[in-house]
Parts: C-alpha cells; structure tokens; sequence
C-alpha cells in the first residue's frame, strides 16, 4: 500500500514522499530500541537479585533505573522525530499543490508548439497563448508560494531534528556518568575461599546518585542558539505580507486544497524535556 501511494505521488513531491517514509521507519526502529533498553533493564535487575549478592543486587538495580530511563529518552525522541516529520509533510504537501500548475503550464506549452508546426495561421493559437499567459501567472504564484514555504519548513524541521539529537545526547550522558559513579561503589577486591564479603555499606549513596540523577534530568535545559526566521512575515497566503494583497487579487493561490493543516509544534525551548521515570522505575524495573 504504501509502495502504491509513493507511485501516486506527483513526480515533484516524489523524493520528500520516500524521505518521510524512510523517517518513519527510522522512527520506528527508535520506538523498539527503548522497549529493549527497558526491558533488558528489567532482566538486569531480576539477575542482580538472582545472584544472592546483596552489593551486586543493590548497584544493578540502580544501573537498571537508569538504563531504563536512557530507554524512556530514545521513545522521547521518537516523538521529537515525529514533531519533525509532519513539519516536513508541509513541504511535501505544498510540492504536491504545485505540480498541476508547472504540467498545466508544459501541456499548453506544447500544444502550442504543435499547432505552430501543424496549422501556423490557426485562430486557436491566439486562444491558447492566453490560456498560457494565465497558466504562466498562475505558476509564477505557485512557485514563489513553493520557495517561501520550503525554506520555512525546512529550517524548521531540521532545527525540531538537531534539537532533538541534542536533548537526547546530553541526557543520556548524564545518566551515563551516574551509572559510571555507581560503579565506584561496587568493590571487587579478589577474595580467597572461605573468606565473606564485607556488607554493602554504600545504600544511601547509591540512592543519593539515583536522587542527582533524576534532579540533573529535571533541571536539564538546551544549551544551544535558537535558528532564527524571517518566516513570521509571511501572510497565510505564504506570501509576505507587503504583497500579499495584490497577489490575492491578481491570481488566486493554486496551494492549499486538501493540504493538510500546518502542525501546532513547540519550539524546542519551551517543552516539558524532564522525562524522568526513574523514582517510579527504582525497585519496580521487573514490571516492564
């Protein structure tokens, strides 16, 4: 079926089509990966107990409350992916408005070179060449529509994607430095048979790190310049504003019939980028 839509698509909108299918997929396979992570978290902490280790126990718990979460960060950016791939499905759709307005605009092209060839003194020339006149407005407007909204979408799309990678980057090297901190508690000093291990005095750090860790999630903020745009001076006819009026007038815009309605997306700095599961996950990671 959606081999069958990508034949569907206007030869213009045909390269965009496959990328925000391929994202799809690539999304997909991020949405698996945090169920993975999680489980295997799960399985991290059931073995850890399993082992009759009251240390062992104590810090793989904890590492599988903070794998998990690093599984909780790849499904949120899934979603970041998902906020990207619509704002890339404007652009596709405006590709695909403007299609009918350039093979309008060729097919008159054409007849009129054949009837040149065929019958040059035709009265249906004279007819034809207006309907080209017209065709050509109609385009002219459709293309700068085309440019306006691709330039527009396209910096924000890949601003949404490279926040995205960002968040997800610095937060799952957060949690990966206070796994490396519980690591440190776990002494594995070589001990001869007969001898018993000393008992793990090192619980209430080990929690405080898991408390340091959920604290730095909560308090995370983007660190990186916003992209600037000049976007907002566009009309809702995607045109600026200082023409947008005589543009109306002059030639109606051929974009925007069945095109999907542009995505109400946060910008990166406002979302809510906590995301922290961990005080419902610690002692609880064999329930996923």
């Amino acid at each position: 079926m959606a081999s069958l839509r990508g034949m569907q698509q206007p030869e213009l909108s045909k390269k965009l089509f496959k990328i925000i299918k391929s994202e799809n997929h690539t999304i997909g396979a991020y949405e698996s990966a945090s169920r993975e992570r999680i489980s295997i978290a799960s399985q991290l902490s059931d073995w850890g107990e399993a082992t009759g280790d009251d240390s062992v126990s104590d810090i793989s718990d904890k590492i599988g409350v903070l794998l998990s979460e690093i599984g909780e960060q790849e499904d949120l950016f899934a979603q970041n992916l998902e906020d990207y791939r619509s704002v890339l499905k404007q652009i596709r759709n405006t590709e695909s408005s403007v299609q009918p307005s350039r093979d309008q605009k060729a097919k008159i092209t054409d007849e009129i070179q054949k009837l040149k060839y065929k019958e040059p003194q035709s009265t249906k020339l004279v007819q034809l060449e207006q309907e080209l006149v017209r065709a050509e407005a109609q385009n002219l407007v459709a293309e700068a529509q085309l440019t306006n909204i691709t330039r527009s979408k396209i910096k924000e799309a890949y601003d949404l994607h490279s926040a995205a990678v960002i968040e997800r980057a610095e937060k799952q090297t957060l949690l990966a430095r206070h796994m490396r901190r519980l690591l440190q508690l776990l002494d594995d000093t070589p001990i001869v048979p007969g001898d018993v291990r000393p008992t793990f005095e090192h619980a209430a750090q080990a929690r405080q790190i898991l408390n340091d860790a959920e604290d730095d999630l909560r308090e995370w903020q983007p660190s990186f310049d916003p992209v600037p745009s000049s976007a907002t001076e566009m009309g809702t006819n995607l045109m600026p504003p200082s023409v947008s009026g005589a543009t109306t007038t002059a030639e109606p815009s051929v974009i925007g019939g069945g095109e999907e309605a542009p995505a109400q997306l946060e910008s990166p700095e406002k979302r809510d980028l906590s995301g922290s599961t961990m005080q419902q996950q610690e002692g609880t990671t064999t329930g996923y």
